[in-house]
């Protein structure tokens, strides 16, 4: 065979190899144009409006106008006390989400339940659960036991446990199967492997994991708050009602400067917990 014939064969086989189709040439192109005209398909079914917009942010800088200086006037102690009961509420929701995920969480770990008759609907639960907004779990919850701050330890509660699910589960799934089979070399029991072999390694984990919902959860329960939950919400809603504007930019500044103390404490304890990400080798 000539030395002609073989580059021709490989030629070939080189081009059966790169060849593309026309969607895979111009799939990227395609992509862009579908996204593009969904968007603004989107912008038009929604009724978007520049000169609405423009006139929007006029009125914005005047509302912002209206807030300056912020002052709390009289109610000073009633804001303290009702932003305290917003932390409680964040606080205690999360605790109990992640006290009743955690065990909940096993069944639907692979590692623990190789059977997917027990693991699947354990995790269709989580996703039904994590898929309503907390927002509406505080509207249900407000009917079930009324105003207050008892419904919105509920709502966060009942959020926080699907998203704390899937959470945990996938956490556990990652441990290693080293110190499992361990405790099971030495005698132990299942629970001995759970409780000796597998939750040490992931503790830490669902730790921060939790302390970083007790900060983002103190946003929601100040959400929660303006449909009737408690908390500095209903205070913020009230004032807003009233049109008592620097009362209002008060209290936005001292949510603020509340989520930003919390989230300076959070992020100290995950890293004691975790550790620190240790800086990338040269």
């Amino acid at each position: 065979m000539s030395r002609l014939t073989v580059d021709q064969e490989t030629a070939a086989r080189l081009a059966q190899v790169y060849a593309t189709s026309f969607v895979q040439r111009y799939g990227a192109c395609i992509i862009g144009v579908a996204a593009f005209a969904l968007f603004v398909f989107g912008l038009w079914y929604l009724d978007f409006s520049l000169t609405r917009t423009i006139k929007g942010l006029a009125q914005f800088g005047w509302i912002v106008g209206l807030m300056m200086p912020p002052d709390p006037g009289t109610a000073l102690p009633s804001y303290l006390s009702a932003m305290g009961e917003t932390l409680s509420i964040a606080l205690l929701g999360t605790t109990l989400a992640a006290a009743f995920a955690l065990p909940v969480s096993l069944l639907a770990a692979r590692n623990v339940i190789p059977s997917a008759i027990f693991r699947f609907p354990t995790r269709r639960l989580f996703d039904s659960i994590r898929g309503v907004d907390t927002l509406i779990w505080a509207l249900v919850w407000i009917n079930v036991v009324g105003l207050g701050p008892f419904a919105g330890v509920l709502a966060i509660a009942t959020s926080d446990f699907g998203a704390f699910g899937k959470l945990f589960s996938e956490a556990i799934e990652t441990a290693d199967r080293k110190p499992v089979e361990g405790v099971r070399a030495a005698g132990g029991s299942p629970l001995h492997e759970i409780r000796f072999g597998l939750l040490p390694q992931v503790l830490p984990v669902i730790a921060g994991q939790v302390l970083y919902f007790i900060e983002s959860n103190t946003r929601s329960a100040t959400i929660i708050g303006i449909v009737g939950a408690g908390g500095i919400g209903l205070q913020l809603a009230e004032q807003i009602r009233v049109l008592e504007w620097q009362h209002v930019s008060f209290l936005i500044l001292m949510i603020l400067v509340v989520v930003a103390v919390i989230d300076f404490f959070s992020k100290r304890l995950r890293f004691a917990i975790i550790g620190r990400p240790t800086a990338a080798a040269h």
